[in-house]
Parts: structure tokens; C-alpha cells; sequence
């Protein structure tokens, strides 16, 4: 199994960010993943660091990648894939198949685990509509096959965030529809995607906090001011305010004290707390604990 000691991760995040990492490993197979996790039981798991902000102090500690757990399986309607595989691939590869279910992963930048773990969603569409089991890895209980109604899935969370699982593969049942439906609805999003959200080119992590219950955290943040919001090369995109971009060599204290006044203004002027949907890696830098301790509630 591969493993990397002292790498610098920054140019495998989507904000750019990011020091060395102690140990990095890629396991290949289910029976490799197990076994790093075994040898690591506190490592951090992530797919391709789409959604994660990583120290630039670094991390003392392991980080599992699941990117070479990249198998796909389609069965008539029901489409098989491992944690590793990239949600925009999988949403092609469907459409030649003529299923539909998954053009909201066309613009997504994560992988399958990553999105069955928050329950990702966009344009109408989520993973607890097409989901119908997901096979996950605990540390107490081996590998278990969950039902959909067993991930306990809600808004931008799942069983995952409670308990101690990881995704090791997901199975979707989808519905045949033609091409052309598929592609149009396809069209659409990656439309919405180009007119309200940053490019893929800019370094940003998606959407910064989760939408509180009836309303929108871009509105909130929008009628806070919060796009004159900057610390360093890092700012709040002009936009959209929900979106924080790496203009440069913005650092993760950068991203987190951005993060910090943003959460700060909304509370202030509406009395809510936004949680963010942006999972952070670190721990070594004293400042960026801190504000940690209030973002995440910790």
C-alpha cells in the first residue's frame, strides 16, 4: 500500500492550502483500508480534500485518501460504486447508461464517500433520494450494510456524522430515462453552477456553512455585509456570500478568521448560529483551535 510521509498537501486541496502531513496513505482495497485503519485508529479520512481545509501548520497524524477506491458496477437499474470514485465521473458514466438520479453530481467536485458522509445535494436532487444501501466500516462492529432508512439521513448529515463509520461503497438505485432528458437536466445545473458559484479554478471549498432550517445562509450572510469580508489573499466571493476564495497565499488561519467574522455577523444580527459544512484538519497552530472551538462548537 502506498504511503507518503511529510507531504506538503497544498496542492491537492481545493482551497490550495495546506502543510506537511505526517503520514498519507492510499489503500487500493477494502481489506487494505481496514488494516490502515487498524494500524491508525484516529486517522482522518477524506476523498479528494474537496470539502476539507487543512492546517498550514500541518498535521502530526495520518490521512487516508480513498481516491484508488475507485470501483463501478451497473446492474440494470442499480449502480455500485466504491467510496473513492469521483461524483461528476459517476454522473457521466450513468447518463451513457441512460439512469437518471445522479445529474446533481455533474458539478460536484467530492467523491462518492464524501457525499454519502453529508448527504450532498443540490437542484432538488440528494443521495438519500437514490441511495438504497451503503456499505461502511466501524471500528466496533467490521463492516456493516446499512439500509437507506438506517443512514438516518437528514440535511447535509447522516448516520456517518454520529457514529464512528466510514463509507467503503454505496449502492444506488436509479430510474431509466433517455439521453436527452438526463443531459438536459445536466445542462441545467452545471448553468446554475457557472451563474451562482465560483469556478473550479478559483480555490474555494463549495459552500462555507450549511443553510439553516428555512432560509438561506447566502441571504443571511448577504445582508450582513459579509462580502467585505477578507483577511490575507482570502475573501469572501463577490458572487455569492457563502463562497470564500483563495486569491493567492491565503493561509488556513486566513480561511478560519474569515469564517469566524462571517458566523459572528449573522448571529448578531438574526440570533442564529450557521454551521459549517467545511471539515478542518490541524491542530498544531493555538489560533486556529480557537476559532475552531467556536465555529464547530467543539
Amino acid at each position: 500500500m502506498e504511503c507518503k510521509e511529510n507531504l506538503n498537501i497544498s496542492k491537492l486541496t481545493s482551497f490550495k492550502i495546506g502543510g506537511e502531513i505526517s503520514r498519507v496513505y492510499y489503500p487500493e482495497t477494502v481489506d487494505e483500508f481496514i488494516e490502515v485503519l487498524k494500524k491508525e485508529p484516529n486517522a482522518f479520512v477524506a476523498g479528494n480534500l474537496s470539502n476539507v481545509l487543512v492546517s498550514s501548520d500541518g498535521f502530526d497524524g495520518a490521512l487516508v485518501l480513498t481516491k484508488k477506491l475507485d470501483k463501478i458496477s451497473i446492474e440494470g437499474n442499480v449502480v455500485t460504486a466504491s467510496a473513492g470514485v469521483r461524483g461528476t465521473k459517476l454522473s457521466k458514466l450513468v447518463l451513457e447508461k441512460g439512469l437518471s438520479g445522479l445529474e446533481f453530481m455533474v458539478a460536484f467536485p467530492g467523491s462518492v464517500g464524501g457525499e454519502v458522509f453529508m448527504n450532498a445535494g443540490a437542484h432538488g436532487q440528494t443521495i438519500a433520494d437514490v441511495l438504497r444501501t451503503a456499505t461502511l466500516y466501524s471500528p466496533d462492529e467490521g463492516v456493516v450494510t446499512l439500509s437507506n432508512k438506517e443512514m438516518d439521513f437528514s440535511y447535509r448529515t447522516s448516520v456517518c456524522q454520529k457514529k464512528s463509520y466510514f463509507v467503503l461503497e454505496a449502492e444506488f438505485l436509479l430510474e431509466s430515462k433517455s439521453k436527452e432528458f438526463i443531459q438536459g437536466k445536466m445542462d441545467e445545473n452545471l448553468q446554475f453552477r457557472l451563474n451562482k458559484q465560483p469556478s473550479l479554478t478559483l480555490p474555494n471549498c463549495g459552500s462555507v456553512f450549511r443553510n439553516p432550517t428555512g432560509d438561506s445562509a447566502g441571504r443571511l450572510l448577504e445582508l450582513c455585509g459579509a462580502k467585505e469580508i477578507s483577511s490575507g489573499d482570502v475573501k469572501v466571493w463577490e458572487g455569492h456570500a457563502n463562497f470564500i476564495i483563495n486569491y493567492g497565499q491565503g493561509t488556513s488561519l486566513d480561511v478560519l478568521t474569515v469564517m469566524a467574522e462571517m458566523k459572528k455577523r449573522v448571529k448578531e444580527n438574526f440570533k442564529i448560529e450557521l454551521r459549517p459544512e467545511v471539515r478542518f484538519l490541524g491542530g498544531k497552530n493555538k489560533k486556529e483551535v480557537e476559532l475552531c472551538k467556536m465555529l464547530y462548537q467543539m
